[in-house]
């Protein structure tokens, strides 16, 4: 049986390093996201204050993973 995924959108706040990132949620949290396989292979790059899709096992609330990158006219 596949875990449940839980989709949020989220605000990038700091660049780390390894394709990882610190996302602001809507609900003020904070939490550590890494790049997603389809972005990393298709070169998309993810910069300081993009608006993202955040995909979160419903088991930890504490990382998550990037889906996809909102374009800054979509908040």
């Amino acid at each position: 049986m596949k875990e449940k995924k839980i989709i949020y959108k989220g605000y990038i706040v700091e660049s780390l390093r390894n394709g990882k990132f610190r996302v602001l949620l809507s609900n003020h949290d904070i939490i550590l996201c890494y790049i997603s396989g389809k972005i990393r292979k298709s070169f998309i790059r993810i910069l300081q204050g993009d608006i993202v899709k955040i995909e979160m096992s419903c088991y930890d609330s504490k990382k998550g993973r990037i889906i996809y990158r909102l374009n800054k006219n979509n908040k």
